[in-house]
Formats: structure tokens, sequence, C-alpha cells
């Protein structure tokens, strides 16, 4: 049996605690800590161009993600590959709509300010990243 769209979201709409392993330029691996939620049937989260996930995602877009509750069980592991929602990759009208749309998820709720919120992805130089699983398993009742 597997684990379903329907099962993921429902996962991720109160499991947000996620590992996220990427390869690095050495072959090592590179493990995150990231805060996810779901979207368009995989999960998502942000991170600044300067962090080690980004560059080893725009290097090699392999990837895997454990999300679990926060006593470890149950867990669900995506493998699969990430697709990178950027300046350089997507307009701006999207990107910004992409962003806030990983808070929503991510936080369950809306952003008090989001004029805020999007200047402050700006400067900081945000990136939205979607993991697509290939491949999703875990301790999840299916």
């Amino acid at each position: 049996m597997t684990i379903q769209d329907e099962q993921l979201e429902s996962f991720l709409a109160d499991n947000h605690d996620a590992v996220l392993s990427t390869t690095r330029s050495n072959g090592a691996t590179q493990l995150s800590v990231v805060t996810v939620g779901f979207h368009k049937g995989g999960a998502i989260f942000t991170t600044t161009k300067s962090r080690a996930k980004f560059i080893n995602l725009n290097r090699n877009q392999n990837c895997s993600l454990l999300i679990s509750s926060s006593d470890w069980r149950p867990y669900v592991v995506l493998e699969g590959n990430a697709t990178i929602f950027s300046d350089t990759t997507t307009d701006p009208k999207t990107l910004k709509e992409v962003l806030r749309a990983t808070y929503r998820s991510a936080a369950g709720r809306e952003h008090p300010d989001w004029n805020e919120y999007d200047m402050a992805m700006k400067r900081d130089s945000r990136v939205a990243i979607l993991v697509n699983a290939k491949n999703i398993y875990g301790t999840l009742s299916v």
C-alpha cells in the first residue's frame, strides 16, 4: 500500500518538523532541519540562497525529506527531486504567491502583515523549495 496525497496533506497539516538530505559536491550527505508544509502533492519550505541546502539542490535536485511528529512517530519520508522557486527561476508575482503559500501551509495561518513578509523574503534572498516525491514511505496508516 502507498501513502496517498490526501494522507500526506493531512499529516502535514499538523506536522511541520523535517530533516532534508541533500548531496554535497564531494558526495557527502548534508542534513538540514526545515519547517515544511503541504503544496501541490509535495512538501515545501523556504531557505536563503546562501545556505548549503540551496547550493546543493541547485547543483543536484535529488533529495530526501523525513517529516515526523514531535515524538518521531508517525513519520513519512519523501524521496525525489526538488523544484526551486527563486528570483532567477520564477517570475516575481508567482514567486511572491509561492512564498506566501509556503508560509500559510507551514504556519497553518495567515501572516499578520503580508507587505512586511514580502519585503523580508526579498531582503533575505529567500527561495521556496518543493520536494516532489517519486517514492513515499513511513509509518502512516494506509
